[in-house]
């Protein structure tokens, strides 16, 4: 894995106004404002935890909801990810992470199979954290598995404040992405796949 594995996406839509740069093979430094205090803060340990570089800067309209800006983000960071992954060659494809946040325990399988999938089995006691509706996690989460091109699980296994179960299911995801997309020393620059593609 010489070459860079870096990508920048813009998204430009009616609703929302994106750009994101990702480095896989950063050392976690963010730089990300999205307008949502609560999502920069999720992002920013995403790449903190992932040992990914990121920048993120959206422009939403954040007057009507969050939802566009929070759905677009997760769309444009996937596809980043995907775009720097490139052909796949040489990952480990596979990783999984269970995060705890004290009481609070989330755990992420991912497989970067290009088949995308997510399933959700994570719940919230309240509507809201901050000013960011709870169930935005979700589409988020959903947004950049589809355009990611990534099988995701996430599934939590203990806690009931809010906070901590989003922040540990954003650094399960992180943990989890960081182990799939490494080079595996072993695998001699092979696509690990029997059918030759991912």
């Amino acid at each position: 894995m010489n070459t860079p594995r870096t990508a920048t996406v813009h998204r430009a839509t009616s609703e929302t106004d994106i750009t994101v740069t990702i480095n896989l093979d950063g050392t976690g430094q963010t730089r990300i404002e999205t307008g949502i205090g609560f999502l920069d803060h999720m992002l920013t340990a995403l790449g903190r935890h992932s040992m990914c570089d990121l920048e993120i800067t959206a422009r939403g309209d954040l007057h009507i909801d969050y939802h566009h800006t929070v759905e677009d983000t997760g769309i444009a960071l996937g596809k980043a990810f995907a775009k720097a992954m490139g052909d796949k060659r040489g990952i480990r494809r596979y990783g999984s992470a269970t995060v705890p946040l004290d009481e609070a325990l989330c755990e992420a399988v991912v497989d970067i199979s290009g088949r995308p999938f997510l399933a959700w089995s994570v719940t919230f006691g309240r509507d809201k954290i901050g000013e960011m509706d709870t169930e935005l996690f979700e589409e988020f989460f959903r947004a950049f598995a589809m355009s990611a091109l990534v099988t995701l699980h996430v599934i939590q296994r203990a806690g009931h404040n809010c906070h901590h179960i989003a922040e540990a299911a954003f650094k399960a995801l992180a943990r989890a992405l960081r182990t799939a997309s490494e080079a595996d020393p072993r695998a001699g620059g092979i696509i690990p796949s029997t059918k030759g593609s991912l």
